[in-house]
Parts: structure tokens; C-alpha cells; sequence
């Protein structure tokens, strides 16, 4: 059972990225199985930085094979320019080394085009995204009017098909949303372009993954987003387009849960969101600003500032039973340093009683007033510690009432943004 599923077990920037880069060390190939350049993980080796959308972090490492499964929706022009940001710093990204499905679909700038447009016409009761084109291409992918990867194999054929795409964008934007059309010729030349570039790239990633399994190679799993913005287990409409949780990779690769031996789930030791929807624990106050601050919370992918607030052990919980998690990496626990106390909640009230597990209904969720529990913190600086027993004891019991809590052992702590900085249990 060679697979390992790494997911995130809140809505999103949990770290996984950094995560991704440890379990790789350990792993032979690495696959991404859903969403887009939605993602951004952030990998830091020494003084280098890779800001990482579509190609699986496990590039950085030489022996990896990297492979984008047929969950994901490629934004081509955004993969040839991570491609070339990765060759710049001398990683190797060889058709050997990089193996694309062709049964992902393709972004085109008909989706983002359309993405930014709902979203304006929504105003306050937009959904918050990225506005990447990441939910009209999904869309078009459930109305079978998408357009694989698998057809840029044939550039001339592929660029007819983004063409027709982005008339009927336009005919949309023009009657439905009131906008001027965008441009349809110089979009053509680069996704043609793009083609050629990454037409060697193709490849059957279902075998591929199948053969490593067969030969008993350890695969490395990790999608995009949090649970709690799974298109089935997140607060719906607030939610990503695609499955967040374990069950996307055995659709987005092809393979059955009996080859799975290990779910790492990654949570900080506090909760951020990005985009509208619930979330209960948020700090709307001067705490709330400093763990955006000492945290630095804002988005990899747009440079938003993250919604802060206490730990949310309701919702984590949650996370590790729909997922099936065997162990838990927390994060960021050195940004709690220097805090006389520390709330964890461990209830919510609803208006018509106290409740322990996480309302599925979008409303009651954004209603609940949490219930804390609360801790004490400390004040020493643990961003060098490297031994669980070496952290102060309030730590020690912060991270140890975590795992009474949601029902799973921590197996990591990360104390600072480097890749060393890790205690492994």
C-alpha cells in the first residue's frame, strides 16, 4: 500500500506545500489530482523561494517524477511560465521528469473572463475566488463542453477549440453581463504556442501510476484548497469547484483506496480563510490583525489578506474523520509565541442549543457563536527548537489537548517558514 494523500484540514494555506516538500524526500514520484493555479504552495530552500500553482513541489527534489492528473484544470500559459521560473533556478523539468494528463481540462481566458464577471455581478454576495477561470472550467467540464489537455497533442486543432470557446464567452459577457468582449487573436497565438511547448508533456498518467504502484514506488498524493472547501464537504456555496478531501485522488489519478496506507492532514495551529463564507472562530480585532501580521497571512495566489482566528477544533475534527487521517501536521505554531492565553474552540452555540459537531447547513454555520476552551500560552521564542520535549510545556499541552481534541496524533510541528524547521514525534 504505497500511497500517501496529503490534504489540507481547513480552507486551504494550511502549509501543504512545505509538507509536500518534506513527504517527497521519502517518496518516488508525486501527483497532483486536483483544482488549478487556485493553489499557490510556497517551498523555501535556503535563501531560494518557489512560489508553486501547477506543478507538484516535489519538482524541487531531482529523483521525483511529477505528474498532473486528470482531476486537475492547467491554465497553460501559467504552467509554461512556472516551467520556465523552475528552469531559470536550474530544476529539471523534462518531459521525463513532468508527465501531464490528457484528461485534465483547460483554462482558457473564456473562463476568466466569465469567473471575474460573475463574481462583479454578484457583489456582496460573491463567493470570494480567485478569479482564475477555476470554476467556469470545471463548470464546462460537467457540461462536456471543456477542452482536454489531450488535444494540444494536434496545436492547430486545440487553438480552433479555444477560439470557439472564447466567441461564445464573448456573446455571453455582451448579453448577459453587459461587458465588451475581450480579445480573441493574440490569446490564440500564445495557447498555440503553449501547445508546442507542452504537447511532449503528455502522457497516460493512469498507467504511469499504476506501474509505479506495481512496483511498489511510493507515490505522493496532494490536491488543492482545504476540506472545509470541498465541492461536497464544504459550506456550499463558499466552496472550491473540486474535491479538497482524499477521495479526489483516487478519482483525479485512477487508482482504489486499498493502495492508500497513510492520510497527512495539514492544519495551522490557528485558522485563516480566504473568500467569503463561514468561519466561526474569526477574530475581527486586534488579535485577529496579529496573526495576519506576525503570520503573514496573504495569499500566495492573490496577495489577499487571510480572515485570522483561533483554532477551530469543531471544524478540524470534522476534517480527520471525512478524510480518514492517520496523522496531523501542525503549523505555524511558533506565531501563538508570546500570548498570555490561548482559545481553542470545542463548541458552538446555535440559537437553539449548545452542539459539539459541525452544522452542514451554510446558514446555521455562519450563525454559531464559538465556545472556547482556553490555554495558557508562553513566551519564548521556539523557532529553534528541533525536540518536542525542548518546546515550553504550555506548548507541549497546547499541541497534546489538539490531538484529544479532533482524534489524531500530531506528527509534526512546524516552528518557523524554513525547511528545517520541523519537530517530527
Amino acid at each position: 500500500m504505497p500511497v500517501t494523500v496529503l490534504i489540507g484540514a481547513q480552507w486551504g494555506d494550511e502549509g501543504k506545500g512545505r509538507v509536500a516538500d518534506w513527504l517527497a524526500e521519502q517518496s518516488d514520484a508525486m501527483a497532483r489530482y486536483a483544482g488549478g493555479d487556485n493553489a499557490g504552495h510556497t517551498v523555501r530552500v535556503g535563501v531560494r523561494r518557489f512560489g508553486l500553482h501547477l506543478v507538484p513541489s516535489g519538482i524541487i527534489h531531482p529523483h521525483l517524477t511529477c505528474i498532473l492528473g486528470s482531476g486537475m484544470v492547467i491554465n497553460p500559459l501559467r504552467l509554461v511560465g512556472e516551467m520556465d521560473m523552475l528552469a531559470g533556478q536550474n530544476i529539471d523539468i523534462s518531459p521525463e521528469r513532468i508527465h501531464i494528463s490528457p484528461r485534465a481540462h483547460v483554462i482558457t481566458p473564456a473562463h476568466t473572463a466569465l469567473d471575474g464577471a460573475s463574481e462583479r455581478a454578484l457583489g456582496e454576495g460573491s463567493i470570494g475566488t480567485t478569479q482564475r477561470g477555476i470554476g467556469p472550467a470545471y463548470s464546462a467540464k460537467a457540461e462536456r463542453t471543456g477542452i482536454l489537455t489531450g488535444m494540444m497533442a494536434d496545436p492547430a486543432a486545440f487553438v480552433d477549440a479555444v477560439r470557439e470557446q472564447i466567441e461564445q464567452a464573448n456573446r455571453m459577457l455582451v448579453r448577459l453581463y453587459g461587458l465588451d468582449p475581450i480579445e480573441v487573436d493574440a490569446p490564440v497565438d500564445d495557447y498555440y504556442a503553449a501547445a508546442e511547448r507542452l504537447a511532449p508533456y503528455l502522457h497516460n498518467t493512469t498507467q504511469i501510476v499504476h506501474e509505479l504502484l506495481d512496483a511498489d514506488k511510493r507515490l505522493l498524493c496532494e490536491g488543492a484548497q482545504g476540506t472545509l472547501l470541498d465541492i461536497d464537504q464544504g459550506h456550499y456555496p463558499f466552496v472550491t469547484s473540486s474535491s479538497a478531501t482524499v477521495g479526489g485522488a483516487l478519482t483525479g489519478l485512477g487508482f482504489g483506496p486499498h493502495v492508500i496506507d497513510r492520510v497527512v492532514a495539514v492544519a495551522k495551529a490557528y485558522c485563516t480563510r480566504v473568500g467569503n463564507g463561514p468561519f466561526p472562530t474569526e477574530l475581527d480585532d486586534a488579535m485577529g490583525q496579529r496573526l495576519r501580521e506576525v503570520g503573514s497571512e496573504y495569499g500566495t495566489t492573490t496577495g489577499r489578506p487571510r480572515r485570522c482566528g483561533w483554532l477551530d477544533a469543531i471544524a478540524l475534527r470534522y476534517a480527520v474523520k471525512v478524510n480518514g487521517v492517520t496523522d496531523l501536521v501542525l503549523t505555524k505554531l511558533d506565531v501563538l509565541s508570546g500570548l498570555d492565553t490561548l482559545h481553542i474552540a470545542t463548541a458552538y452555540d446555535t440559537a437553539q442549543e449548545r452542539v459539539t459537531s459541525l452544522p452542514l447547513d451554510t446558514a446555521t454555520a455562519e450563525s454559531v457563536t464559538p465556545v472556547y476552551e482556553a490555554l495558557p500560552g508562553w513566551h519564548t521564542d521556539i523557532s529553534r527548537v528541533r525536540r518536542f520535549k525542548d518546546l515550553p510545556a504550555n506548548a507541549q499541552r497546547y499541541v497534546e489537548r489538539i490531538e484529544a481534541l479532533v482524534g489524531a496524533p500530531v506528527s509534526v510541528v512546524s516552528v518557523g517558514p524554513e525547511r528545517e524547521q520541523a519537530i517530527v514525534r
